[in-house]
């Protein structure tokens, strides 16, 4: 698979890459970054996915996330995609939270999105297909996590494919958003108006409907701004505490919903998921 490198730079002894390729789900470029932790130079390595915001590209978490220490020391790969097809060819919307940028890592059903907007199919299979024909990967550990609309994603998609993950966490997750303003609007465009087929894309309504996974992490500012309009992970820890679904929610006083608050938290998601990536079953015992 051809893979255009955009720029490498030497980190901690590893490498941070951006690359670009074709896509055959978009039918557009996507562009994404890659960390290779130096342990990679002598065996694959396990890889953490990152699943990032409304609004953001690769490069937000990639410039603020202040993951690499942590990845270099823990021997993991750190990949982060875009979050929606860009440019020339794919429709767009004025509107921040809908159209480029605005994903909400769905397949689209509905005319104009369903074209280009396949970011369900993007993120789980082509990627990972991309990431593991060139990078030293060892694909069968895997981890996913995701901020906001990534955190909406990295659970949906790991409640969906059980198995796929050995471990699934998130920074302030869209948890209902069948339930929220963000994501009624992009479910309805993006799939019809039908609420039925919403559900698989809502982590609160896929727990309801009795999907499972071994347990979940999450980490949510108090002073979020859109705690109780967007976020509401009340809801998804009223989901898993009926299904018996581990979840460890922690409510962080003070902070808000920037990449102030994910770098603070960033190292200890990465070594819970390398705890998890480690061992033989998948779960710290």
């Amino acid at each position: 698979m051809s893979l255009e490198i955009l720029s490498t730079a030497k980190m901690f002894g590893g490498i941070q890459g951006v690359y670009r390729h074709a896509s055959g789900e978009t039918k557009t470029p996507m562009t994404f970054s890659v960390f290779t932790p130096p342990q990679a130079e002598r065996e694959p390595r396990p890889v953490v996915w990152y699943l990032s915001g409304l609004t953001c590209t690769h490069a937000n978490v990639t410039d603020k996330g202040q993951f690499q220490r942590a990845c270099a020391e823990l021997g993991l790969i750190f990949v982060a995609p875009d979050t929606s097809p860009r440019g020339e060819g794919a429709p767009d919307d004025p509107a921040y939270d809908f159209g480029q940028g605005a994903g909400f890592y769905v397949d689209a059903t509905q005319t104009p999105w369903a074209e280009n907007f396949r970011m369900e199919s993007y993120v789980t299979t082509e990627l990972p297909r991309v990431v593991a024909s060139n990078f030293p990967v060892d694909m069968d550990r895997q981890a996913l996590m995701g901020h906001s609309m990534g955190g909406h994603g990295a659970l949906t998609l790991g409640l969906k494919n059980p198995g796929r993950w050995r471990s699934i966490s998130a920074f302030a997750p869209i948890c209902a958003p069948i339930r929220c303003a963000w994501g009624e609007k992009a479910l309805a465009s993006y799939l019809g108006p039908d609420r039925r087929t919403w559900r698989p894309y809502d982590a609160t309504a896929l727990i309801e409907d009795g999907a499972r996974l071994p347990e979940l992490l999450i980490d949510q500012g108090e002073a979020d701004n859109f705690l109780q309009t967007q976020l509401q992970p009340q809801l998804l820890e009223a989901a898993c505490r009926d299904a018996g679904l581990p979840l460890t929610l922690r409510l962080r006083p003070g902070y808000d919903h920037s990449y102030a608050f994910i770098a603070s938290f960033m190292e200890d998601h990465l070594r819970w998921h390398a705890g998890r990536l480690a061992s033989e079953d998948g779960r710290r015992g």
